[in-house]
């Protein structure tokens, strides 16, 4: 009985001491693709102020570019359902206390603009993975090809009326 209390206990001082720390966050965001080219970094701008005006610190960001999304992605804007292929995609990485990311979220549910997002916990570091070059350390076979004999192995003359009577043979 006593167990449980303390447990109780150790699990409610960490959530009062999670939501003093402000964390690292990161949110992905798709913006409609009828916006033209000079609206696109008004909008980026809106979003690190909207970060900003809830305590946010941003750490780093990407201008939203223009890509083929993988699927049909259906938003309503004032009653009306609108269908996209395309979007902006940018994100930005943010210092924010965990108490107003709720009040982020409800903010950004709200803005036509905003196709879909996703507010994630993330670290500080850089967590965009660069391509490696792994070196095989054991030799590939050479396969011969239709043009190269293998070595040693002599080719054997064709005998059409050889080949005639196996296939004779097999047939029967």
């Amino acid at each position: 009985m006593q167990e449980k209390e303390n447990k109780e206990e150790n699990y409610l001082s960490f959530e009062e001491a999670e939501g003093t720390d402000p964390r690292v966050y990161e949110v992905g965001y798709l913006l409609v693709p009828t916006l033209s080219e000079e609206e696109t970094p008004t909008i980026y701008g809106n979003l690190k102020e909207l970060i900003s005006t809830f305590g946010g610190q941003s750490i780093s960001d990407e201008m939203p570019v223009m890509i083929n999304l993988a699927y049909s992605m259906q938003k309503v804007i004032q009653n009306v359902h609108h269908n996209y292929d395309t979007a902006y995609f940018g994100w930005i990485k943010f210092f924010m206390d965990p108490e107003k990311v709720l009040e982020l979220k409800k903010k950004m549910d709200l803005d036509p603009t905003i196709v879909r997002f996703l507010i994630l916990k993330t670290v500080k570091e850089n967590t965009i993975a660069s391509k490696r070059f792994i070196q095989r350390e054991v030799p590939r076979r050479k396969t011969p090809t239709l043009g190269e004999k293998e070595e040693g192995k002599e080719e054997a003359p064709i005998n059409k009326e050889e080949i005639d009577k196996e296939i004779d043979a097999m047939v029967a």
